[in-house]
């Protein structure tokens, strides 16, 4: 694929790399989304897990 080629030669811009970064952002979103729902035990008590390091935090 000679875009691909060309863009390894080429500096990102910040756009592209703003976008792709959402895009990722969006697609692990979902993913954890659906773990969630099909793991829901699982899901709670790594909610639990958070919520306690949250609490012992010392700020």
């Amino acid at each position: 694929m000679p875009d691909e080629r060309d863009r390894a030669q080429q500096p990102e811009s910040d756009a592209d790399r703003r976008r792709r970064r959402a895009q990722f952002l969006r697609e692990l979103h979902e993913a954890k989304a659906l773990r969630d729902r099909v793991q829901p035990r699982r899901a709670r008590a790594a909610r639990m897990r958070q919520a306690m390091r949250m609490r012992t935090f010392r700020w």
